[in-house]
Parts: C-alpha cells; sequence; structure tokens
C-alpha cells in the first residue's frame, strides 16, 4: 500500500518507518486466520489487516470515512468514533502475539508497525483518567520485583481466605530447591526478570540444575523488568530507562566474557534479542545493545545445543507422562524456535499430545490479562480446550506470563518444561 503521510509525520523517524512498514502490505487477508482477536470477535477491525489499515489512515492525517475504506473491509464497526479512538481501541485489543507475522506471504514486520502504531495515538489521543491509572499502576507494580513479591506474599497468606474467583488468581507459593554452584569450563548468566522470581523461583533453579548435568555453569543475573510491558504500553522512555539500566547492570559481566545471556521466560528473551534494534538511535547504548542482543539465548537453545555432545540419552520414563504443550507465543512467532523444545521433551521420554490450532496464544500476552481481562480469559477458555482435547496429564509451556495465566483455570498442572527436563534426567556426575 502506498502511503502518503501527514505533513506533522512526513519528516519524523517514526512516520517514514511506519510508511516503510506498510508499503509491503496488500490487504490479502491471510493474516486473518492465525489472528486470536479476529477469530475471536469475528471484526475486520480487530485482524493485522484492519489495524494496519488504520495506522495507514492515522499516519496520513485521514479519518476513517466509507469512501476511504477499501471494500473487503466492513465499516460499521468504526461508526461514532473518532479514527484516533478507533486506532486506540483496535491496538488495545492486540496481543502483540505477532502470529500475523509467521503467516503472512509479503513479510510486513507487524510486531515493529503496532509498536510505533501505538506510540503516535497515544500522543494523539489522550485517555481517560481511569485507564491512564490502571496502565500506571500496572507499569508501578509489576516491573517492579519488590513491590510486586511483598504484594503477591500477601495474597498468598490470605488465599486461603479468598473468594474462589479471587483464590484462582493468586498461585500459592513455590520454593526454588538447590542451585549447583560446581565450577566449570563454561559460565552463563541467567535474567531473573520481575515477576518470576517471586511466582516460580523453581523454574531458573531447573535450568541451573539442568545445565549443570551439560558441564555449564549458570549464574544469575541483576533482576528487573526487561522493558517489555512499558514498550508494549507505548511509554517509550520509560521502556528505554529500562533497558539501558539493564545494560549497565549485565556489562561488567559481558566484559569479563560470559559466554550467553540465558532467559527462561520467552517473552523477555524475544524483547533483549530487540534492544540493538530499539536503541540504535542511542550512541551512548548503540553497541552494548547490539552486543546484550547476540549475547540472549533461550534456554531451549542451549540445552539443544548441549545435548547434541552429550554422551548418552536419557533413560526411558517408568512410566509414559503424557504432555500437552503450549508453545508461547514469544518462542514460536517471536524467537522463531518453534519444534525445539517439543524435540527435547520427546528425547526425554515425554509423549506429547497433539495439539490443534498450536499457533493460537493463550490470552496471557503480558499486561493484557490483567487490562483486556475478558477477552483474556475468553482466549484461554479456547486455548485450554485445545491443550485439553488428549487428556494429557500436565501441561507445559515456556513463558512465565502463560504459565500463570493457564494455571488459574486449568484442571491439571501447568509447568516450564525445563521443570520437566529436570525431574527426569539422570543426576549430575559429582
Amino acid at each position: 500500500m502506498k502511503v502518503d503521510l501527514a505533513e506533522q509525520y512526513r519528516d519524523t523517524a517514526l512516520g517514514r518507518e511506519a510508511a516503510a512498514l506498510i508499503q509491503p502490505c496488500v490487504i490479502c487477508g491471510q493474516c486473518e486466520p492465525v489472528c486470536p482477536t479476529f477469530r475471536l470477535l469475528e471484526a475486520d477491525w480487530d485482524g493485522p489487516r484492519g489495524r494496519i489499515y488504520l495506522i495507514k489512515l492515522f499516519v496520513e492525517g485521514k479519518e476513517a470515512d466509507q469512501s476511504l475504506l477499501p471494500p473487503a473491509l466492513s465499516h460499521e464497526a468504526l461508526e461514532g468514533r473518532s479514527l484516533a479512538a478507533n486506532l486506540q481501541l483496535h491496538l488495545d485489543r492486540c496481543l502483540s502475539c505477532r502470529s500475523c507475522e509467521t503467516s503472512c506471504p509479503q513479510g510486513v514486520q507487524y510486531g515493529r508497525l503496532l509498536d510505533i502504531g501505538r506510540e503516535l495515538v497515544e500522543q494523539a489521543a489522550p485517555r481517560p483518567l481511569k485507564q491512564r491509572l490502571a496502565r500506571r499502576a500496572v507499569r508501578d507494580i509489576v516491573t517492579h520485583r519488590r513491590r510486586f513479591t511483598a504484594l503477591l506474599r500477601v495474597g498468598q497468606t490470605v488465599r486461603r481466605l479468598l473468594p474462589e474467583a479471587w483464590r484462582a488468581r493468586v498461585p500459592e507459593r513455590r520454593t526454588a530447591g538447590a542451585w549447583p554452584r560446581r565450577a566449570h569450563a563454561r559460565r552463563m548468566l541467567i535474567w531473573q526478570g520481575c515477576v518470576q522470581p517471586a511466582l516460580a523461583p523453581d523454574i531458573n533453579a531447573a535450568a541451573a540444575r539442568v545445565l549443570d548435568r551439560f558441564g555449564i555453569r549458570l549464574d544469575p543475573a541483576a533482576d528487573g523488568c526487561c522493558g517489555v510491558l512499558s514498550h508494549h504500553m507505548a511509554e517509550t522512555d520509560e521502556a528505554r530507562r529500562h533497558m539501558r539500566r539493564n545494560i549497565d547492570a549485565l556489562w561488567p559481566h559481558i566484559e569479563n566474557g560470559i559466554e550467553a545471556l540465558v532467559l527462561t521466560a520467552s517473552g523477555c528473551g524475544m524483547h533483549f534479542r530487540d534492544y540493538g534494534a530499539l536503541l540504535n538511535d542511542d550512541p551512548a547504548y548503540r553497541d552494548k545493545a547490539r552486543r546484550v542482543s547476540e549475547l540472549t539465548r533461550d534456554i531451549a537453545e542451549i540445552v539443544a545445543d548441549a545435548w547434541k555432545t552429550a554422551p548418552g540419552e536419557a533413560p526411558p520414563l517408568q512410566s509414559v507422562r503424557r504432555i500437552a504443550f503450549q508453545s508461547s507465543c514469544s518462542l514460536q512467532h517471536g524467537e522463531k524456535l518453534n519444534g525445539v523444545v517439543e524435540k527435547l521433551l520427546r528425547r526425554a521420554g515425554f509423549r506429547l499430545v497433539q495439539v490443534a490450532y498450536p499457533f493460537m496464544c493463550c490470552g496471557a500476552a503480558g499486561a493484557y490479562s490483567l487490562l483486556q481481562r475478558e477477552m483474556s480469559e475468553a482466549l484461554r477458555e479456547r486455548k485450554l480446550e485445545t491443550l485439553l482435547e488428549r487428556h494429557p496429564a500436565e501441561i507445559a509451556t515456556a513463558n512465565i506470563g502463560c504459565l500463570t495465566h493457564l494455571a488459574a483455570a486449568a484442571p491439571v498442572p501447568v509447568k516450564h518444561w525445563i521443570e520437566l527436563l529436570d525431574e527426569v534426567l539422570p543426576p549430575a556426575r559429582v
């Protein structure tokens, strides 16, 4: 699509980038069948091509009158609101799952275009006070480990007294278990994150035990938010502050020669991989950000590579455990690691049941489950139907947000896949 930028965006970096990203889109609609919100709402403007067209009109400085809309897209849902209000509404409903990118024949980089659209419309359409307060509260609590942990511990203390609906939203407290400290020739850092240390400290500890078996020492890095939550809320300056702080915390370790920065939360891993691009215009951090992105690895990549040269195979399990694997959107669409975890689980002896529509999002999507609760829970219900269809004993996933969201409603245990591997691999040789 050709884009004729409005004067206010014509000489701006974001405007030019938006135009370049929109141009390859031909409004073919092949993205719609894999879009969770389009499938849920069956509305053109809640699918990728509709959102892209709204962004196009917005950066052209036009309103969404019927004469400007292509025949392929419905008009009714846009009536009664300004273009900016419509754009904000439909971008808010987007999960940022990037499933559409995987299926797009034109290679449209929808994820980046979505970020730009959110940033521009946030400047043009101030939100009602209630929305601003809710979004600020999420950022002020969730992205700060100590605040989040303190509130979670209060909830866990009184969990038994809560109504059932509220109790499901407060996970039971988990313990980490042993963290191996043996010296190895290979040394890596693992990012702790903001909510995972409080919600599930056992995930990173399990990763450390698994890598210890393969002769890799895994040391905890600084904790804190990777910046993705602020980034997806169009709080660009705040997101950049998170990224710069993290780079500063990691840089001494990088200078000391760590082999990799390991992530067990695929959502954080996807964002760390983007640091180089997102800070490319920052001369003070450009090169460091690029180096952090180069060192970022999902735990699945590390285990898969280490297991290639590991002697012997894992012993067969005494009884085959049927697992439904929920490949998080950030793992399969963001990090492009679809199929890697599944191979590792099968090699360890697990039986993976077939899951319909594996590309579909579970509805967690960072702060989405807090800010778009009704849609998030509807998407979770659909996802659990497909995950449980063949009666697995457990559900495995690769991201803390997905794990927590699914576990709140699943009738079977939900675990990170690295925990399952830790349970069945032979003990490390001392």
